[in-house]
C-alpha cells in the first residue's frame, strides 16, 4: 500500500517539513538527521558519471543545457529504504559508541534515529 493512498504526503515532503520544524525548535539531533537523510536521497538520484561520456570537444553538442542529464526518479519505496538504511547505520554506530563508553554521542545518534523513524 503506498503512502499516497492513505492520505499521507510523500516521505521527502515529510522530511522537509520535519527539518523546518526541527530548525525552529532548535532540535539539533533531528535537524542533523533530516539533513543527512535528505542528502542521501539527493545523492541516490544522481546519475552515475560513467553512464555518460563526452567525446572530443569538436564533436560535443553546443548550446544551453545540452549536456544536462535527467536525475534518476526514485520511488517512495526507494526513499524509504534509504531512510531505513540511515536509521540502521545510526543505531549500529550508537551501539559501537556505547561499547566504548561514549554514551553522550550514542544518545545523540539514538535521538537522530528516532527522529527519522518517526517519519516512516
Amino acid at each position: 500500500m503506498s503512502t499516497e493512498s492513505i492520505g499521507r504526503p510523500p516521505l521527502r515532503e515529510r522530511m522537509r517539513a520535519g527539518l523546518s520544524a526541527a530548525m525552529k525548535s532548535r532540535d539539533r539531533a533531528a535537524a542533523s538527521a533530516l539533513r543527512s537523510a535528505l542528502a542521501a536521497v539527493d545523492n541516490a538520484e544522481a546519475v552515475d558519471v560513467a553512464e555518460h561520456r563526452a567525446g572530443a570537444l569538436e564533436n560535443s553538442a553546443t548550446g544551453l543545457g545540452v549536456a544536462e542529464v535527467a536525475r534518476r526518479q526514485l520511488t517512495e519505496q526507494d526513499i524509504e529504504q534509504i531512510v531505513r538504511a540511515e536509521v540502521d547505520e545510526r543505531r549500529k554506530v550508537a551501539g559501537q559508541y556505547e561499547s566504548l563508553g561514549q554514551t553522550d554521542r550514542a544518545a545523540t545518534l539514538h535521538a537522530e534515529a528516532e527522529a527519522l523513524t518517526g517519519l516512516l
